[in-house]
């Protein structure tokens, strides 16, 4: 389960931020084979891409959905599309917002650091993923 994994992930040990968490725990739990460099792409997200904008778990999850369900290019389907737009709306839905400086002021604290958005997107995102994989 995704869920797990993002929790495993969220400790002292590995240091990740929101969007790392997502992408290394989504390689391990769908088996995805990413590069080390591959994996690195999301250090630029945390943090809303360091300027408190689009959550970092929210684009971490997105990323996911690109590499499970894009072929070559995204404009060969709108597929992609359709799950992102899933995503966000249902991400937006149960928060509020997707910034990051509102989720922070709203959610964060020094206890739990950002789990509730990194969990909530490990949820989302692995509910669309288990469904589209049935199909």
């Amino acid at each position: 389960m995704l869920l797990e994994k993002v929790r495993r992930y969220r400790s002292d040990k590995y240091d990740l931020n929101c969007a790392e968490t997502i992408i290394y725990a989504a390689n391990e739990e769908y088996n995805l084979n990413l590069s080390r460099e591959t994996l690195k792409t999301m250090a630029a997200f945390g943090g809303g891409m360091g300027i408190e904008s689009v959550c970092g778990a929210a684009t971490g999850a997105l990323a996911v959905l690109g590499i499970m369900f894009t072929q070559q290019r995204a404009h060969e389907s709108a597929r992609v599309k359709e799950l992102a737009k899933e995503f966000m709306e249902s991400f937006e839905e149960q928060l509020g917002t997707n910034n990051c400086k509102e989720l922070k002021s709203k959610y964060r604290n020094d206890e739990i650091g950002c789990s509730k958005m990194i969990e909530l997107a490990a949820v989302i995102l692995d509910d669309i993923v288990l469904r589209e994989m049935k199909m």
